[in-house]
């Protein structure tokens, strides 16, 4: 009888660790890369401070998904739990999001007081826009040009409440989340100018006919 050689089969637990671990090397490279290139904006000559602001960054990134997921398992966990009732498990929900929302506050504030030990309030500002992937220049932007005619006040209130949604932002977990964020200030705008008698949805049909797409443009 010819002797079978027993090759060992992973098992599934060495698998999954395995897994985790090529995800947790790419999810390293992805929040690396990222702070690398806010650092880009900043202008540090000084190698040793932007190595420290880049751990400060690549750690706010780790610190603010460690949360997210969390409160997300809690979430997800406490609308499973089906025998309890829709009202237990709204308040166990609405607890697990509170309990987050505190601890993202109290990250908030320890960031940016570790930033603000190695870097100017301008250059605070430049971390936050790469944070939050410039939204706030490219909206305010986009309504002086939707709306030329905007007041002094009506410019300031604009660029203050894209700030303030920046603020909360730059602590959601992804892209979608904190442009979410943005949306909803941008309703509040909205609004407001609506309010002050501007019809954005005219606007909106004027900047077209004003600047229509180049004749050799097609959709892709």
């Amino acid at each position: 009888m010819l002797a079978v050689a027993l090759v060992p089969v992973p098992s599934a637990l060495a698998q999954d660790a395995a897994n985790l671990q090529e995800r947790e090397a790419a999810y390293t490279r992805t929040i690396t890369q990222r702070a690398d290139k806010i650092l880009a904006t900043l202008g540090l000559e000084n190698t040793a401070k932007g190595t420290r602001v880049r751990d400060i960054i690549i750690q706010q990134y780790r610190s603010l998904r460690a949360i997210h997921d969390a409160r997300d398992a809690q979430i997800k966990f406490a609308k499973q739990q089906t025998g309890e009732g829709k009202e237990t498990a709204d308040a166990q929900v609405k607890a697990a999001q509170d309990a987050a929302q505190a601890k993202l506050d109290k990250l908030h504030t320890e960031y940016l007081a570790r930033l603000s030990a190695e870097l100017s309030p301008e250059q605070v500002e430049k971390v936050k826009d790469g944070l939050t992937y410039g939204v706030v220049q490219v909206t305010y932007n986009a309504y002086l040009k939707l709306l030329p005619d905007l007041t002094g006040a009506q410019k300031r209130q604009i660029m203050a409440w894209l700030v303030e949604a920046r603020e909360f932002a730059m602590d959601e977990g992804t892209s979608d989340e904190k442009h979410k964020v943005f949306g909803k200030y941008k309703g509040k705008i909205n609004n407001y100018l609506s309010a002050a008698g501007y019809n954005l949805k005219e606007a909106e049909k004027n900047l077209r006919t004003s600047n229509p797409p180049a004749s050799g443009a097609q959709a892709k």
